[in-house]
């Protein structure tokens, strides 16, 4: 794929993505015991799974679910995702939308944003509601990595809309990528190598969905975008102070990378850096105040550990009542490695508990 990228044949990312769906072919659409079909929410694609009706039963609930993959790859109807949203279906016997917004390269920031909120706008409208034979007081939104970035924006801007009658009870983020201005955190620095997620390839995940230059890797690497003669910054500054968010067991003998000159033509060239609807984390208290119930699962081995730690911090001072789930043993994208040929101990341990949380909790 660098190669291809190199000598400008197409885009890197959509021979990835085509790469991946290829080997990854689906045998059956539906499963012997969940319904699964396809639906179009808004104008947004979405995937519906549904368990069986059972007689007498009440109204079911639901999960709408965003996938990750750096804003760039994989889909809803991939095998990995499809598992996880069948198997959350059965354990729960609940209604699962999962989401299949539009990706990189074929749009940017803001648009994954826009469809993953249309997608669920629509499905909290009553008469929807209905038709699926869902609980409106029953309704969690979660997604995994950047799909946690864009369920944990979607639910910011849902508790923002004083015309909505129906709200997520829950939100529940997954190993989430919260922040793009400090790449120095301490899992940043401890995890800069780390398999399936290194650092640069995260710095490059953000420059593609901001639709940015890759020159500037290097300057975001080391916090030149948000240097203390950067006032655009500086408003921010207190909302993502590690040093005060994180436990001493996470900030270990890391220091903070904090140029005083940068280079405040990357905000102004790339001023997403700073949205809230694309960093969460960066949001002001009187929005945090109005979340709902929040999970955050982190994984010891993963750049975006401290996005999740310090996002519940945020959180739990702001007066949300959150769980951590901390796996000291797991990396990034563990959950949804539970299919052979990559069934991982790891995988099975983090989505038991999520659905866990859930299922006490929903």
């Amino acid at each position: 794929c660098h190669l291809i990228h190199y000598l400008r044949l197409s885009h890197h990312l959509i021979v990835l993505n085509y790469l991946i769906c290829t080997f990854d072919k689906l045998k059956s659409v539906s499963s012997e015991d969940i319904n699964i079909t396809d639906a179009v929410f808004d104008g947004v694609e979405v995937r519906v799974f549904e368990p069986p009706a059972k007689r007498d039963e009440r109204l079911k609930r639901s999960v709408v679910y965003i996938h990750g993959g750096g804003w760039a790859l994989a889909s809803a109807r991939t095998s990995l995702y499809n598992n996880l949203c069948r198997i959350m279906a059965e354990s729960l016997n609940a209604v699962v939308v999962s989401v299949e917004y539009r990706l990189v390269p074929e749009v940017c920031f803001p648009e994954q944003f826009h469809d993953a909120l249309r997608a669920t706008k629509h499905f909290l409208q009553p008469d929807v509601l209905a038709k699926y034979s869902v609980d409106p007081s029953r309704i969690a939104i979660s997604g995994d990595s950047a799909g946690g970035n864009l369920a944990a924006a979607v639910c910011q801007q849902l508790s923002k809309d004083e015309h909505l009658t129906i709200r997520p009870k829950l939100q529940a983020l997954i190993y989430p990528v919260l922040q793009a201005f400090d790449f120095n955190t301490p899992s940043y620095q401890q995890n800069m190598n780390m398999p399936v997620l290194p650092r640069y390839v995260m710095i490059n995940y953000w420059i593609d969905y901001f639709n940015g230059n890759y020159d500037l890797a290097h300057s975001l690497l080391i916090n030149n975008h948000t240097a203390l003669d950067v006032g655009q910054a500086l408003s921010f500054r207190g909302r993502l102070n590690w040093t005060s968010l994180l436990p001493s067991s996470f900030k270990k003998n890391y220091k903070p990378v904090i140029q005083t000159t940068g280079k405040a033509e990357i905000i102004q060239e790339i001023p997403a850096l700073l949205d809230v609807r694309a960093v969460p984390l960066l949001a002001e208290n009187e929005t945090l105040q109005l979340q709902p119930k929040t999970y955050i699962l982190t994984c010891e081995n993963d750049v975006l550990r401290d996005d999740g730690v310090m996002y519940a911090k945020r959180l739990e001072n702001a007066g949300v009542e959150v769980t951590l789930d901390h796996f000291d043993d797991c990396f990034h994208g563990c959950m949804i490695f539970t299919i052979w040929p990559t069934d991982f101990s790891a995988g099975v341990q983090t989505r038991n508990s999520y659905i866990k949380w859930l299922d006490e909790n929903l």
